[in-house]
């Protein structure tokens, strides 16, 4: 058998303007996407949607669940994953060029995960892909697999939600907008001089979100002070500037905007009569996962798209590690897919 593991990585260009949920136009729509070499030969398709600051390549950010003998083989299945629009990982965002040579920055138009979704089919209907056999995804990837199920039923045959709800709560939005007041927190921001600007409200605002991520008992086995007599503690501040750090060096700060104001447009609800219709338009099987100790998204919300939508499955991971247990917490996360998804057995 051919090995599939290493996901080609293209891009879409789709020659025809793209209007948005807003009603702004894209002149110049791109879709940066990985994928098996496998399209054509009849495979089932899986279609992973990835979180807010990852790439289209899930073989760097879920290399536990993706890969040759893995959950999601990417020999077995054609497995694809495309770029959210507003990044900086290749689809149409702040850092791609206008008409006059200048990059959108801080111009680049609101988009929604609707505005995404749609992008995307566009995508799947250049690859010829009929249906997708499961379509899955943490986090914001589970509010664009939600719309998949909801925009496009007669396509998508199973769903997997993780850690994820059915509209964005005022919590959620107060995370963002504290986020974004860091990044105007820094002139170099707003002064658009160039896509390094706002490298120092980046890492402020990585860190804000990181609280969001993870869990008191979390920072506690991992952040606690290795000296009881210290004084002041070190090592959680550390962890903070690292982590924040660490994003500055692989993303911009004004698809990080862009993304957080993607985020608060989650609403399956809207123009559909509310969340409770739209949730009934879903009709693939579907499982919801919830972690128990996700403070981002607390287990209450998949519990509440459980009981919305009709014939669902229910699993609930306890972990450690908040929110970013959709990434760490992968036996869990097999066991309950391979349970629902028949399949993949």
């Amino acid at each position: 058998m051919k090995s599939a593991i290493f996901m080609k990585r293209a891009i879409f260009e789709y020659n025809s303007p793209f209007v948005l949920e807003s009603g702004q136009v894209l002149e110049n729509l791109e879709i940066c996407y990985h994928y098996t070499d496998n399209i054509s030969e009849g495979k089932e398709v899986i279609w992973v949607c990835h979180a807010l600051t990852a790439n289209s390549n899930p073989l760097e950010w879920w290399s536990d669940l993706v890969g040759e003998g893995k959950l999601f083989d990417t020999r077995r299945y054609t497995v694809i994953c495309a770029n959210v629009l507003g990044s900086c990982y290749g689809s149409s965002g702040p850092a791609s060029f206008k008409d006059s040579g200048d990059r959108y920055l801080l111009s680049f138009p609101e988009v929604t995960v609707r505005d995404t979704v749609r992008a995307h089919n566009l995508l799947r209907e250049h690859l010829g892909i009929k249906n997708i056999d499961l379509i899955l995804g943490g986090s914001i990837g589970g509010f664009q697999a939600l719309e998949w199920g909801i925009i496009y039923p007669d396509v998508v045959k199973n769903i997997v939600l993780i850690a994820c709800n059915a509209r964005v709560s005022p919590w959620g939005t107060a995370f963002n907008e504290s986020q974004r007041m860091a990044l105007f927190a820094d002139s170099s921001f707003e002064e658009q001089r160039d896509l390094y600007g706002g490298k120092a409200g980046l890492a402020a605002a990585r860190s804000i979100a990181l609280l969001s991520y993870r869990s008191v008992l979390g920072y506690g086995l991992t952040q606690k002070e290795s000296d009881d007599d210290t004084i002041f503690a070190q090592r959680a501040c550390s962890y903070q500037q690292y982590q924040g750090k660490k994003l500055v060096d692989r993303f911009d700060a004004y698809s990080y905007y862009t993304l957080t104001k993607s985020i608060d447009s989650h609403n399956v609800g809207r123009g559909r009569g509310g969340v409770e219709e739209a949730l009934k338009k879903v009709i693939a099987n579907t499982l919801i996962i919830g972690i128990d100790s996700d403070l981002l998204f607390p287990i209450e919300e998949q519990k509440y798209l459980h009981s919305k939508i009709e014939g669902s499955g229910f699993e609930q991971i306890s972990s450690e590690f908040g929110h970013d247990g959709f990434l760490l917490e992968w036996e869990r996360i097999e066991t309950a897919i391979k349970k629902h998804i028949k399949f993949l057995n």
